[in-house]
Parts: C-alpha cells; structure tokens; sequence
C-alpha cells in the first residue's frame, strides 16, 4: 500500500501589534504623502496663474479688470512675498499651512479659515446625514431583495443601477418640485432648518445607495451560500439571525470603502445640492470663490476637504477589523 503525505494548509494567526504598527506607518506615510502633493499642486496651480500674481490680486480685490503700474504692484508684491524666489515661497507657503494659516479672502479681506469655519458645519450636517440615509436604504432595499428568488435578486439589482445613475441636479429639482412646490411638505428654501436638510440629504444619499447596493449585494449573496450560514440554518436558526449576523457582516467591506470614497463624491454633490435649495455650506462657498476667483479661499477649501479625505480612510481601514475581525487574519507562507 503506498503512502500518501497530505500537507495541511497553513494555519491563520493573529496579526501583532509590530504588524499592525507597520501598517499604520504605511498609512500615515501615505497620508502625509498625498497632503504633501495636494499642497504643493495648490502652489503649483498659484504660481502658474497666467498673468502677474500682484495684477491678479489687485483685479480680485477691486472688482476690476485693469493694468496696473509698476508702483502699484510694489506693495502687493512685498505683502505677499511674489518678488522672492520661488523656492522661498513655498517654504513660507508651506509654514504658514503649519501655523493653520489658509490666507486672506480678498473681496472681504477676512482669515480663509473664518470663512471656511462658518460654512463648514452645514456641509458636515449635509454629508453626515446623506450617509446615515444611503446606508438605511442599501441595508432595507439588500434585506428585501438580496438572496430572494431570482427575479426579486435581479429587480433588487436594476433598482439600484438606475438611481446609481440618477443626476443630483435632476433629481434634486424633481424632489424639490414634487414635496416642497407641489406637496408643500418641505420648505423651498432649505436654508440652514432642520426640515430643509432632509430633501438636499435625500438628494445625496439616493445615488450612494445605488452604489453602495452594487457593491453590498454581490457581497452578501455569495456570504448566504457559505457554509457557516448554511450550518446556521441546519441548526434552526432565525432567518432573520442567518441574513443580519451571519451574512451581513463580512458583506459590509466592499460598502464600507466605498463610503470613504463617497466623502469627496458627496462634498462635490453638495456644490450642486446646496445651490438648488438655497443651502448655506462649503459648496455654495467655493461656487462663490470661483465667481469670484477668489484662489486662496479656493484652495483652502480644497485643502481641508483633502485632510477630512485622508482622515476619513483612516476610518474606514480601522472600521475594516470592527466589523469583520477576520481581516486582522494574515496566513504564513503560500496557498
């Protein structure tokens, strides 16, 4: 009889803290680093300006379009420090994002970070609740059609591409004729109320469902033909247990990356959303600094977003082992 040598698959361990503290470096790394470019494209984008920086500044300032003197330029260009060596101001460029300094928006020669500070918070209510939204309906819509008879699956799935696709500016305008013009159950202008926010939330959060169901769904079909949720249902397990605890879960991943990629989506949805109902916030904000070309402010509003960017996929990579432990798992050798 012949010998048969079985080698057994490698045996999963728990990553350590020298493990995990590695990957936080990599992070941290990758963080800085994408700060580092945001910045010095923002400097880029500054110095490259067609025309003199001084004349720009001057023009923005007074509300005109005119040539100015060499006289004139002379203040502006030792105020903002133009007539020194490139290298010396994005030094001095880089120090003062240091010290928290974003600039001077010129039409009101008011702190950048004032102005950015005022508008800010409507955007973080705005953005917030469009994510609590797009959650609760991925979730309800993936519990009512997700591993259901086939045709129910694949309505479930035509659903969600078709509001994936939906324009923020049309539906914005549907909702905003259909339940505040024709309804009368919202107000018009939005403002900053707490019953103005929930049109311009649902105007957001529609399309990320979509999205977050595409991505959600294949996710939680395939975890309710595993063999652990098939030998949950053997043993009598609720239905209800089987699709929340043991399906859900390691379905969530693919939704939970794309919710730190939905924070930029929903920042640039918020400059359309916020201006179809009348909403105060940072996108109505850098609207009116293009208008304006206001480029410090511009380019502070750019920065923060990106550092709120970075911060929030921190989140979701420690929200990653929260929600599935088993991503912590690494195996030793090769499958």
């Amino acid at each position: 009889m012949s010998k048969h040598t079985v080698t057994l698959p490698p045996a999963p361990s728990v990553a350590g803290a020298p493990g995990r503290g590695r990957r936080t470096l990599v992070r941290l790394g990758q963080a800085l680093l994408t700060l580092w470019l945001t910045v010095t494209l923002l400097f880029a984008a500054q110095v490259i300006l067609p025309g003199d920086r001084a004349t720009i500044y001057l023009n923005v300032y007074e509300g005109q379009s005119v040539e100015r003197t060499p006289e004139e330029l002379a203040p502006i260009n030792k105020e903002f420090g133009f007539d020194r060596p490139i290298l010396q101001q994005y030094g001095a460029y880089l120090a003062g994002l240091a010290h928290g300094d974003l600039g001077i928006a010129l039409q009101t020669r008011r702190p950048v970070k004032e102005l950015i500070t005022e508008q800010i918070g409507a955007t973080a209510r705005l953005t917030l609740a469009a994510i609590l939204l797009a959650w609760l309906f991925t979730l309800a819509w993936i519990f009512s059609t997700g591993g259901r008879r086939r045709a129910v699956s694949r309505l479930g799935a035509a659903v969600e591409a078709l509001i994936a696709g939906m324009p923020q500016y049309w539906l914005g305008l549907v909702l905003l004729l259909l339940f505040a013009v024709k309804l009368d159950w919202f107000p018009v202008v939005s403002g900053s109320t707490p019953q103005g926010l929930w049109l311009p939330a649902v105007t957001l959060a529609l399309p990320l469902a979509g999205f977050l169901g595409q991505a959600v769904r294949a996710e939680y079909e395939r975890a309710l033909s595993h063999p652990h949720v098939l030998s949950s249902r053997a043993r009598g397990t609720a239905e209800w247990r089987v699709r929340v605890v043991h399906a859900l879960r390691p379905a969530l991943i693919p939704g939970i990356t794309l919710s730190g990629w939905a924070f930029g989506s929903l920042v640039s949805g918020a400059v359309i959303v916020e201006n179809v109902f009348s909403r105060p916030g940072i996108g109505a904000l850098l609207v009116n600094a293009v208008e304006l070309k206001e480029f410090e402010l511009i380019s502070g509003i750019i920065l923060i977003v990106s550092l709120v960017y970075v911060l929030l996929t921190f989140l979701t990579d420690w929200l990653y082992t929260v929600v599935d432990p088993r991503v912590r798992l690494h195996y030793k050798g090769s499958h």
